[in-house]
């Protein structure tokens, strides 16, 4: 089946970026003038996704709010003349058919996407993990997944290869390369001590997954914080059926991380036409 849902969690509580989330979602912080999650939403529309599912939780009232209609501030931008910045607006809300499911308690990446299991059917999906933002490739990083399902009809992971002093922080797989940038899964490990790695590439925010997942999700035992972990499923998963891996092309800005989302908001400020002139003069006005 042809994929068109898209599943994005977004429950957590963005303790990382404390005291700014305390009463907004990490995922509404800006990058520049638009929000993290909306960078992540075009990426799916781009990649030819029609049906956005998002699993939000207490608190996150805001991303519902920005991909809706705001007819207060459409008809004063109207009545101003304001143009561009109405035009700007209303594709927001037209980006795409957005659903939204509650995860009710933090437990897992894993109970994140089984949250959304009513809303996704009988039919496969994809996952974004909106801390993850990919971006400067021709051809998006999720349709270069999707691409790769479609070729070995088959489920199909992102990955990127991580310095051996970070990857402690990623689940790592254990891979067999069957095409330029593409890897059959043999193993999945989460978070690895550095000399226990099975190999220095770490699996980045993008699944394209089958709606088996969710069975095994459900028969999944949480780990000793009481989540239930995406990758430990997919391990499983592995048994039943091959897993493809992609080593997407693209530059990815990981804005879960304080540093990596100064990083990028530099870096995307710096691609804006309208701002990169006067904001490099600026920079290197710093003389750091």
């Amino acid at each position: 089946m042809k994929v068109r849902k898209a599943v994005f969690p977004a429950a957590g509580l963005g303790t990382r970026f404390l005291p700014a989330t305390k009463a907004q979602p990490k995922e509404m912080l800006p990058l520049v003038d638009k929000p993290m999650i909306q960078y992540v939403v075009e990426e799916a529309v781009a990649s030819g996704l029609s049906e956005i599912i998002i699993v939000t939780g207490r608190g996150k009232r805001a991303i519902e709010d920005h991909f809706d209609s705001a007819f207060e501030l459409e008809y004063y931008l109207n009545d101003r003349g304001k143009t561009d910045e109405l035009a700007q607006i209303k594709t927001i809300s037209e980006l795409a058919s957005v659903s939204y499911v509650r995860q009710r308690e933090p437990l897992g990446l894993g109970h994140a996407i089984l949250c959304a299991r009513a809303l996704v059917g009988d039919e496969p999906f994809a996952v974004f993990l909106g801390d993850d933002i990919i971006g400067g490739a021709a051809t998006p990083c999720m349709r270069q997944l999707l691409d790769a399902s479609d070729r070995y009809q088959a489920p199909v992971i992102a990955v990127a290869r991580v310095p051996s002093q970070r990857i402690h922080q990623y689940g790592v797989i254990k891979a067999r390369p069957v095409e330029s940038r593409v890897h059959e899964v043999l193993d999945l490990v989460e978070k690895p001590k550095p000399g226990d790695a099975p190999s220095d590439l770490a699996i980045i925010g993008r699944y394209v997954l089958p709606p088996e997942i969710f069975e095994i999700l459900v028969g999944t035992a949480a780990d000793a914080r009481g989540e239930i972990q995406l990758t430990d499923a997919l391990r499983m998963l592995r048994a039943r059926r091959p897993i493809y891996a992609v080593e997407f092309e693209g530059r990815r800005y990981d804005t879960g991380d304080k540093l990596g989302f100064l990083k990028a908001t530099v870096e995307f400020a710096l691609a804006r036409p309208d701002l990169a002139d006067d904001f490099r003069t600026y920079l290197k006005s710093l003389n750091l």
